[in-house]
């Protein structure tokens, strides 16, 4: 794991002493070693940090050149297939084991789009062609790694494994954008391909990026939503049991292939589906006990650790636990924001963030159970929304016509209609007046309903939809593995392992498990009401159903609670009118408002302040 980054200058020369500054900015990603290269001639410069994983010798240093001498390549990632692929390039005289150079040479040898499809693994890529004189960025089929791209003063191109690179280019100053900051608002991130800077982007997943003479193309060479929707229109026709082999061996070798390592390597085990799946197919694979890793709270509605060691103990594995109190988690508070470039508000990012410290003291690899619930119909928000969109479908026109109009009525207005009863009442409303699965979907995962207005000055950018399927289930699934899943849960894995040097891997997301998921039919992921069903058949086969069929708990802390108390000083500091009036980007009045009902316990409002208070803290350090 690694911290890339790169100048393509058009009208000036790329300066060494920038590009040094640039990589690093990106230290904490790759504390091992680094390497920067530099042609004046072409304006190419790339930058490296290195997390040595595979091949801890020198030879393994980036940026590495192909032995044809064609490529240059920065490359943050692994590619789990490697060994496989050299059999293939048995003619290539490598110099190293590393992934790096297997990569190189299978570009080399097969050219970029067909070695990149061969490809098992999660990467992030810059890649210099001498003989086109063409950048490629590139980024993994699901989106695992993060990838910048931008543009200075001067019209040269940088990019980068996170903003921090390039914001140290001296003529790196972009605006805020304040139409991706409503994105912000309505989601808890922002959605790629946008970033909160103008004039810059993120490579989305399954992109390439080719920056060249004629300007800028872009291309992708996986798209999970085709995949989807061809294993939709063609499901496996297997029975229940075929069907759990079958995700059960091609499991076993996504774990299996995610333990290659030449450093020390754990897992985190929450005591949930998803992790406790993928440590007891770790442990089947291993003679020793793996490594395991848990965090625990003292409040019982957020604590799992005690799931997680009931797991750990069946399993026989080497588990580490640490109990932490509100004041551990608070001490991340005031300091989360840097770890983020930009405005990130999903709260698991504490707690997230204090387990990789707790693994990094032991291991440089965790694998960690993301995605279970994308490909697998584990969210409780599928079924909710499932039952109130057969409900809306079967209500009569102008009750919805009435809901679509009332909820258009401003607050006071509403207020003198419905009293205290306003804002539940308003939800109703605004459900009622949703015209589709699509629309009623996004108003229950958004947090502000109406973000330009929030805003100053901002509208929405524009997404693309994700076109509807017959089925809702399906639909919902295929819509958060392309928005939610990279822009939240591995942005969030992403940076909060790698502030501590912490080489994170999600075995459930090896594409192939991907792609078997899309053909397994919705009646084999859902059963009696609950979802995930032929991924718990996995792993009753290894651990006792009654140790982790429970409730979904998630990864949580008591913000609201921390925000009445706790952090009430900090929080009037960050959320003070004069403050937000003089910063001028979001409506100070609505942010007080929202302040004083919580406080009064009128309304919780915890979620949309954490918005807010995540905002302000990266605005201070921006």
């Amino acid at each position: 794991m690694c911290g890339i980054t790169g100048i393509v200058s058009q009208f000036s020369l790329p300066e060494e002493h920038v590009l040094q500054a640039m990589t690093d900015s990106l230290i904490h990603r790759g504390p091992d070693d680094s390497g920067v290269w530099v042609d004046s001639d072409a304006g190419i410069g790339l930058g490296h940090r290195r997390l040595s994983i595979l091949d801890l010798s020198s030879l393994g240093r980036q940026p590495m050149h192909s032995h044809c001498g064609r490529f240059v390549l920065a490359y943050n990632g692994e590619v789990y297939n490697h060994l496989e692929l050299r059999k293939e390039l048995a003619d290539y005289p490598f110099r190293s084991t590393s992934d790096t150079e297997t990569i190189l040479a299978a570009i080399a040898e097969w050219g970029i789009d067909a070695a990149l499809n061969r490809f098992t693994g999660m990467f992030a890529i810059g890649l210099w062609d001498k003989q086109t004189r063409k950048m490629f960025l590139v980024r993994d089929r699901m989106g695992i790694k993060p990838l910048y791209y931008g543009l200075t003063e001067d019209k040269d191109w940088v990019f980068g494994s996170e903003l921090k690179a390039l914001q140290a280019h001296p003529r790196f100053s972009p605006a805020i954008d304040r139409n991706a900051l409503t994105s912000y608002f309505r989601h808890n991130y922002i959605s790629a391909p946008y970033t909160i800077y103008e004039d810059t982007w993120k490579v989305e997943p399954g992109q390439m990026v080719i920056i060249g003479e004629d300007g800028v193309e872009k291309k992708t060479w996986w798209n999970v939503e085709d995949r989807w929707r061809s294993g939709f229109e063609n499901p496996w026709q297997m029975d229940d049991s075929e069907a759990t082999d079958a995700l059960e061996a091609l499991l076993l070798d996504a774990v299996n292939i995610r333990m290659l390592s030449d450093v020390p390597l754990g897992a985190f085990l929450s005591g949930g589906i998803d992790s406790s799946t993928v440590v007891a197919l770790m442990q089947a694979h291993s003679s020793l006990p793996v490594r395991t890793f848990s965090i625990g709270f003292h409040e019982a509605d957020f604590n799992e650790a005690g799931h997680a060691k009931a797991v750990a103990k069946h399993l026989e594995t080497d588990h580490t636990e640490l109990y932490v109190t509100p004041q551990d988690l608070l001490n991340v508070v005031p300091n989360i924001s840097q770890y983020w470039d930009e405005p990130f508000a999903d709260s698991s990012q504490i707690p997230t963030y204090v387990l990789s410290s707790l693994a990094r003291e032991h291991v440089t690899v965790s694998l960690s159970g993301d995605g279970g619930d994308e490909l697998f119909c584990g969210y409780d928000r599928y079924f909710l929304t499932n039952r109130v969109n057969a409900f809306l479908s079967k209500t009569p026109w102008f009750l919805k016509k009435l809901g679509a109009e009332l909820g258009k009525a401003t607050p006071e207005i509403c207020y003198q209609l419905l009293g205290n009863w306003e804002h539940k009442a308003r939800l109703r409303l605004d459900v009622l007046g949703t015209g589709n699965l699509a629309e009623l979907y996004r108003y229950f995962i958004s947090h502000f309903k109406d973000p330009a207005s929030f805003v100053l000055g901002g509208e929405e950018p524009f997404l693309p939809g994700v076109a509807s399927l017959p089925d809702p289930l399906a639909w919902m699934s295929l819509h958060d593995l392309r928005n939610y899943l990279p822009d939240n849960i591995l942005t969030k894995v992403d940076r909060a392992s790698m502030a501590v040097s912490l080489e994170a891997r999600v075995p459930l997301l090896d594409h192939r498990v991907v792609e078997f998921a899309a053909a397994v039919p919705t009646s084999m992921k859902v059963r009696n009401g609950q979802g995930k069903w032929l991924l718990k058949e996995v792993l009753y086969r290894h651990v006792p159903k009654e140790l982790v069929d429970r409730p979904k708990v998630g990864f949580g802390v008591p913000i609201h609670k921390w925000l009445r108390e706790d952090l009430r000083e900090w929080c009037e500091d960050m959320l003070a009118p004069d403050r937000m009036r003089r910063q001028g980007y979001i409506d100070a009045e609505y942010v007080q408002k929202m302040w004083r009902e919580h406080l009064s316990g009128k309304h919780n409002w915890h979620s949309c302040l954490w918005e807010v208070l995540m905002f302000q803290a990266w605005l201070e350090n921006a």
